[in-house]
């Protein structure tokens, strides 16, 4: 059973135009393709003692991509193109994460929740990749993914399923500036941008900046979480 985090938008649906939960059925493939049940949790109020019991039932976590963090949680003033705070996201999957680390239950963050990961245990972001870069080959146009090769390190458990690189499938402006506590670097761009982190304490805490739910041919790193996931609910069925 794996919990995906979902977005909260306005939209239409019939004669309908109200604000609903909402996730691209990509990632909904890649956790069954990969053996998985996808599970959705979508923003709502939210305290460490929620986020520990909606944990309790999952055997496996996964926090999607979407609009930036606020920056205000890593201690800066808004940059011009950093979008409007979501502040019920922020809450909601920096509690659930939180939980989950605890729980030591197998989780996977993606773009936007690599980033909530690495602010979650203190680290912060740059706002705008073109500052650094010069362009935006990360974020080439609206929803148009861009294609980086990365770099991965192999002694990782990202290492261990997809080798020492991948072609990635990017969209983002933003990526991890200064890493979190307890987090270390597993790949980067050719650029340096950070495009990978994990916790080595975890049973499996892998978090991407890419988009691997976009590459249906490749769903090793849902595999890896998946098989983390059933250990996770063997060994609690044993206790």
């Amino acid at each position: 059973m794996i919990g995906i985090t979902t977005y909260l938008e306005q939209a239409q649906t019939g004669v309908w135009d109200v604000p609903a939960s909402f996730l691209p059925k990509v990632y909904l493939d890649a956790v069954t393709d990969a053996g998985g049940i996808a599970l959705l949790l979508p923003p709502q109020p939210s305290s460490p003692e929620v986020a520990a019991a909606v944990i309790a039932r999952l055997d496996g976590l996964i926090v999607s991509g979407g609009a930036d963090v606020d920056p205000t949680l890593y201690g800066q003033a808004s940059h011009p193109k950093t979008g409007a705070p979501r502040v019920d996201r922020d809450a909601w999957e920096t509690d659930l994460l939180t939980a989950a680390a605890d729980a030591d239950l197998p989780y996977l963050g993606i773009c936007r929740g690599a980033q909530v990961l690495n602010v979650a245990r203190g680290g912060s972001l740059h706002q705008h990749l073109p500052d650094l870069v010069g362009d935006e080959r990360y974020q080439p146009g609206a929803a148009q993914f861009g294609t980086e090769a990365v770099s991965v390190e192999p002694s990782t458990a990202l290492g261990s399923l997809v080798g020492d690189g991948v072609d990635a499938q990017v969209y983002h402006h933003q990526a991890i500036d200064a890493v979190g506590e307890g987090l270390v670097v597993t790949a980067r761009s050719a650029d340096g941008i950070i495009e990978a982190i994990e916790d080595p304490a975890a049973r499996f805490g892998v978090a991407v900046q890419w988009h691997p739910e976009e590459d249906a041919e490749d769903r090793r790193i849902f595999a890896g979480l998946i098989d983390a996931a059933k250990d996770f609910a063997r060994q609690k069925q044993e206790h």
